[in-house]
């Protein structure tokens, strides 16, 4: 029985179906979670399938333990997924047959306070998806400077306030009257103007995600990952990832562009000299959205988008 009955997994089936070309294959689950995608793919594997599952967070790696123990077919391991050519190696694989990623954060992890994910529950300032490595918010506050915290506001949060924001924080912080997760929602709200802080989404929500991004490394995290799970798959292997916002998405689609493209030279080059060749090909270029009936049942469903794409064979070649 699944102990979180309340995490709901995004865009499940449409993943679960994107990424299992062959039954009888191997693939990763790079983000366990609460194991919502991993139970789904279990479901469509065969008995000679396998499906090896990659978290940092304890409390994911507890339930994946559980599942571990029920199926044989299922491996967790306690790793980044910037780390995936670690877990390979641990498990003596080479190359598989799909990888997927769900980004950003369960909803487990945001509704326990203690994490300091929401700002609608009063907790610490930590933010960390492993809470016994890196450095809680708290302390990351402590080292930077008001034009660095503005830029990463801005870029990971697509906050159009950013520099007002970052002002607020580190005031707040110098004046002792920042330490809770409810202090930090209340100095984002009052550093918007005021037009801004009614009729659209909070105005901390931009913030917070920025800030736990910045805490975990994710875009860093993003990029080792998918790069080193575009070069571990099979000829049409699958990579799925699941994105959240349009920053996130952003680096998805140009990483898989930079494998789909044959040239990269400048355009005003009058014949090609890079010689390279794709390696991935488009399976769905164009994200996949939730319907009207998954948001309707989970909310937090509404900005995720899935990309898909497959290895080449050799020398670039479709086979279509």
């Amino acid at each position: 029985m699944d102990i979180y009955p309340e995490h709901i997994p995004v865009l499940r089936d449409a993943f679960a179906d994107a990424l299992l070309v062959d039954p009888d294959g191997l693939y990763v689950d790079c983000t366990f979670g609460r194991g919502g995608h991993s139970r789904a793919l279990l479901k469509r594997l065969s008995p000679r399938g396998r499906l090896l599952a990659l978290d940092r967070d304890p409390q994911a790696i507890a339930e994946g333990r559980r599942l571990e123990a029920e199926d044989e077919r299922f491996t967790v391991l306690r790793c980044d997924f910037g780390h995936l050519d670690e877990a390979f190696d641990r498990m003596g694989w080479t190359l598989v047959n799909g990888i997927g990623f769900d980004l950003g954060v369960s909803s487990p992890q945001v509704d326990d306070a203690s994490r300091g994910f929401s700002f609608q529950k009063d907790g610490p300032l930590d933010m960390r998806m492993d809470p016994e490595s890196g450095l809680p918010l708290e302390r990351m506050l402590a080292q930077v400077s008001e034009r660095e915290l503005a830029d990463i506001i801005f870029e990971y949060g697509d906050e159009r306030y950013s520099r007002r924001i970052a002002r607020a924080i580190l005031q707040a912080r110098r004046e002792d009257r920042l330490h809770t997760t409810r202090d930090l929602e209340n100095v984002c709200f009052h550093a918007v103007p005021r037009q801004a802080r009614h009729g659209g989404i909070h105005p901390a929500t931009r913030t917070f995600q920025a800030l736990r991004m910045w805490v975990n490394s994710e875009i860093d995290q993003i990029e080792m990952g998918v790069r080193a799970a575009m070069q571990r798959l099979l000829p049409g292997g699958r990579l799925a990832v699941i994105s959240f916002h349009s920053g996130e998405d952003r680096r998805i689609r140009d990483l898989i562009e930079a494998e789909v493209r044959l040239c990269t030279c400048p355009p005003q080059m009058p014949v090609c000299v890079c010689g390279k060749t794709p390696t991935m090909n488009w399976v769905r270029k164009k994200p996949l959205r939730p319907d009207e009936n998954e948001i309707s049942a989970n909310p937090r469903s509404r900005s995720s988008r899935l990309r898909v794409a497959e290895r080449l064979p050799a020398g670039g070649e479709d086979g279509s």
